[in-house]
C-alpha cells in the first residue's frame, strides 16, 4: 500500500474515533466483514426490531392471540408509530398516520387534494411532476387521471430544471421527491412549496429517500401533504408499512377515497353506512400489518437522542469521504458522477454512471460490499449514517479500486441480470 493510501485509512480511522453516532451501529444486526451501502433502499435488521418480532410471534400472537389488539394495543399502532416519525419530519402530532406502502398513500393524497381543488376551483386540472420522478408516484397518478379521465384531469410531466415555469394557476397538484432515486439531486422543499403556493397549488412531496436522513420542518414549510418509506433510513424491514402527513390546516376539507373500516368513526359498530373518523385516522383503510409494523416501531428506537442535523451531517461526510477517495484511487476517471457536488442540493447517495454498472455492482457485492443498481447505468451508493463507519467507506473503494482496474465485473457470473437490481 502506497503511503497517501494508508493516510486515507489512518484518516477514516480517526474520523471514525471522533464520530459521536458511532456507537449507534451496535444497535444493528449486521453481518461480520459487510460493508452495506444500500441502506437507502433497505435499512439493516436492527436489535430492536429482531427482539420484538420474537415477542410479538410467540407471545403477543402465539399465546394471548387475538386479545393483543386490546392487551399489546395493536389497534393503536398506527398512530403510535406515526408519532414516532412525525419529529423526524418536522411535524407537530395529530398529522401523521402509519399504514400501507407509499403507492396506496399516494392514491389516497392525489385524489383527496384533486377533490378539494376541483370543488373550489373547477379549472384546476393539472398534475405537474417530473420525468424523473420514481415510477410509482407517476403511475399513480395517471392511473387516477385515467380514472378521472371525464373531469379532463391531465398529468403533466417537466424536466426537474422546469418546474417553476410549470406552475401556473390551471395547475391543482404539484407532486414531487424531494431526493431524486437515481442521482440523488434534492430539491428545495421550503422554496418550491412556496412557489406552488403562490399560485394556490396543493403540493404531495415524496420523503422516501429524506425521511430519517434529511433534516425536514415540514409544518415550519407549510407543506400540504407527503408521504413516506418505513424501510429504507428507517430501517423497519422488507414491506415495512409506509407513512403519510396531512397538515392539519387541510384535515378538515381532506378526504381520501379508499373508505375502509378502520378509517370509520366506529369501526366496531359495523355500520353499513361511512362515517370518517376525524383528523389524521380517516386516512386508513384496512388492518395494519402487525409483523411489520411492529418491526418498524421497534427499530425507530434507535433515533432517540439522536438529532435528525446529527444525521444529515454525518451522512454528507460520508458521501463527501467516499467521493474524495475515488479521486484518490483515479477512479474518478473511470466513472461519472452524476449526483450534484453542492450539499445543499445532494441526498445521502452518490450515483455513478459506468457502462459495466450492473456487472460492477455484482463484483462488489460478490467481494461483501453491497450497493445497487439503476437503470441505464448507475451504480448507486447509500450512506446510512446510523451504522456505517467510514472505515467502510474506504475499504469498499478499496475493493471497488480493484474490480475496476482488474477488469474483474467482465467475469460472466456477474452479467447474468437478476430479478431485482
Amino acid at each position: 500500500m502506497t503511503e497517501p493510501l494508508q493516510h486515507l485509512l489512518t484518516e477514516s480511522k480517526r474520523r471514525d474515533r471522533s464520530d459521536i453516532l458511532f456507537e449507534k451501529r451496535q444497535a444493528f444486526d449486521l453481518p461480520a466483514d459487510l460493508v452495506y451501502l444500500d441502506g437507502n433502499s433497505l435499512g439493516p435488521l436492527t436489535l430492536a426490531a429482531k427482539q420484538r418480532i420474537e415477542q410479538v410471534v410467540s407471545k403477543e400472537w402465539g399465546h394471548d392471540l387475538i386479545r393483543s389488539w386490546n392487551t399489546a394495543n395493536w389497534i393503536d399502532l398506527p398512530v403510535s408509530v406515526a408519532e414516532k416519525i412525525a419529529p423526524l419530519i418536522g411535524a407537530a402530532p395529530h398529522q401523521v398516520i402509519c399504514c400501507d406502502s407509499i403507492s396506496v398513500n399516494l392514491f389516497k393524497l392525489l385524489a383527496g387534494a384533486l377533490r378539494q381543488c376541483l370543488a373550489l376551483t373547477p379549472v384546476r386540472r393539472r398534475i405537474v411532476t417530473t420525468v424523473d420522478n420514481f415510477p410509482t408516484d407517476g403511475y399513480i397518478a395517471q392511473g387516477l387521471a385515467d380514472l378521472l379521465s371525464e373531469h379532463d384531469v391531465k398529468v403533466d410531466c417537466v424536466a426537474e430544471t422546469d418546474i417553476e415555469q410549470a406552475l401556473s394557476d390551471d395547475v391543482a397538484v404539484l407532486l414531487l421527491t424531494e431526493v431524486n432515486f437515481r442521482t440523488g439531486y434534492r430539491f428545495d422543499i421550503q422554496k418550491i412549496t412556496a412557489l406552488a403556493h403562490q399560485h394556490n397549488i396543493l403540493v404531495i412531496w415524496d420523503l422516501a429517500h429524506s425521511a430519517g436522513v434529511m433534516p425536514l420542518s415540514l409544518d415550519e414549510w407549510h407543506v400540504d401533504f407527503a408521504v413516506g418509506c418505513g424501510y429504507k433510513y428507517l430501517n423497519g424491514g422488507p414491506g415495512a408499512p409506509a407513512f403519510m402527513y396531512v397538515a392539519a390546516r387541510h384535515q378538515a376539507q381532506f378526504r381520501q377515497p379508499l373508505q375502509g373500516w378502520m378509517g370509520h368513526a366506529k369501526p366496531f359498530d359495523f355500520d353499513a353506512t361511512y362515517q370518517p373518523q376525524s383528523g389524521i385516522k380517516q386516512s386508513l383503510a384496512g388492518t395494519p400489518g402487525i409483523l411489520s409494523m411492529a418491526a418498524l416501531d421497534a427499530s425507530l428506537s434507535v433515533f432517540d437522542s439522536v438529532s435528525v442535523n446529527q444525521l444529515y451531517e454525518k451522512a454528507m461526510g460520508l458521501t463527501e469521504w467516499f467521493v474524495e477517495l475515488l479521486e484518490a484511487h483515479q477512479l474518478h476517471t473511470q466513472f461519472t458522477n452524476i449526483s450534484p457536488r453542492q450539499r445543499a442540493q445532494r441526498g445521502a447517495h452518490v450515483a455513478l454512471a459506468h457502462e459495466h454498472a450492473y456487472a460492477i455492482c455484482q463484483a462488489w457485492i460478490a467481494d461483501n460490499v453491497i450497493a445497487d443498481f439503476r437503470a441505464p447505468n448507475i451504480l448507486r451508493v447509500g450512506f446510512s449514517p446510523l451504522f456505517l463507519r467510514y472505515e467502510d467507506v474506504y475499504i469498499a473503494v478499496k475493493k471497488l479500486h480493484r474490480i475496476v482496474t482488474q477488469q474483474q465485473y467482465l467475469n460472466a457470473e456477474f452479467n447474468v441480470k437478476q430479478g431485482v437490481t
